[in-house]
């Protein structure tokens, strides 16, 4: 798929699959005890919807390589964060191995992807053709 088939972030596959571990992540939180709840269980959820956040804000800077590639580096930050983040979840008890290995394999996955757009780049740009229109 080239660049024209995608109207928003929205479309990408990465974009998707952190959009959905962040919301199991949510979900899976909710059970972490109380006195987690302004240390692991923010820190957590903040990490896992940063990933979303920042991976928006690269594919609107898209006319600027060198923005682009910044924003996609703070994503895969964040992802390899929230990977610590599960973890500790892991290790703390509050998410069974099982859990926890789904989940880190699937931000393996997504760091795969950000890595691979990152090395990429020059595919998602925006040529100077269209900046002026687009």
């Amino acid at each position: 798929m080239g660049r024209e088939s995608f109207k928003s972030h929205r479309d990408l596959e990465v974009y998707q699959m952190a959009f959905d571990a962040a919301m199991q992540i949510f979900a899976l939180s909710k059970k972490f005890p109380v006195e987690e709840k302004y240390s692991l269980t923010d820190q957590i959820r903040r990490a896992s919807r940063s990933i979303c956040a920042n991976f928006a804000e690269a594919w609107r800077k898209r006319r600027y390589e060198a923005a682009f590639i910044a924003k996609l580096s703070d994503s895969e930050a964040e992802t390899a964060e929230t990977q610590t983040w599960i973890e500790f979840a892991v290790k703390c008890n509050y998410l069974d191995v099982e859990t926890g290995r789904n989940l880190y394999r699937t931000y393996n996955s997504i760091l795969g992807m950000l890595v691979t757009m990152i090395h990429n780049s020059d595919k998602w740009i925006i040529p100077s053709s269209l900046k002026k229109r687009g």
